[in-house]
């Protein structure tokens, strides 16, 4: 009897960890580290305002800019008006890896979660922006375990230290 527990409990913590870790990476053109998550979300680093029309050929409604527009090739404007163009909703949420703004963590849960803006492409410079803000919102938006969310924002780009060191404190306050 505590074999059949110990194999079952054991098929469970595979399948948790498995759910983390469906990010699949691929070549985008004019999208840096392109990740999707899952139907409804991608995630990337640097992407040119080119690349805005093949995200909405693929389907997606919505794009989070994370990248302030001071960032060098940032081109936040240029990115927004070809988002109005391709008919894409357009949030620019800027968020400071060197200064976290709570705030902008605050409208971004808002903004990923609202179905009206799914499928959505969130992208900053490199990913890593991204992926710490995508661990707050699967910890506290889609109740996942901590382990299984850095697991998954690891996958995303998350390799900054402070960042990840942000994303926990501002799970353990909230």
């Amino acid at each position: 009897m505590s074999t059949r527990i110990a194999t079952t409990a054991a098929l469970i913590l595979a399948l948790c960890t498995a759910s983390a870790a469906q990010v699949t990476k691929r070549e985008y053109p004019g999208i840096k580290n392109f990740s999707r998550v899952n139907a409804t979300v991608a995630c990337g680093g640097a992407t040119s305002p080119e690349a805005v029309q093949a995200l909405k050929k693929e389907g997606f409604v919505s794009i989070v800019n994370l990248r302030t527009a001071e960032e060098p090739e940032a081109n936040v404007d240029v990115e927004a008006a070809a988002a109005a163009t391709a008919g894409i909703r357009y949030f620019h949420l800027p968020f400071k890896s060197t200064a976290p703004d709570t705030a902008v963590v605050d409208r971004f849960l808002t903004v990923v979660s609202e179905p009206k803006n799914q499928p959505v492409f969130i992208h900053c410079a490199s990913a890593n922006r991204v992926a710490a803000l995508w661990l707050i919102k699967r910890v506290r938006v889609d109740k996942w375990k901590v382990e299984n969310a850095m697991e998954e924002a690891k996958a995303i780009g998350l390799t900054s230290e402070p960042l990840r060191a942000f994303a926990l404190d501002y799970l353990s306050r909230k």
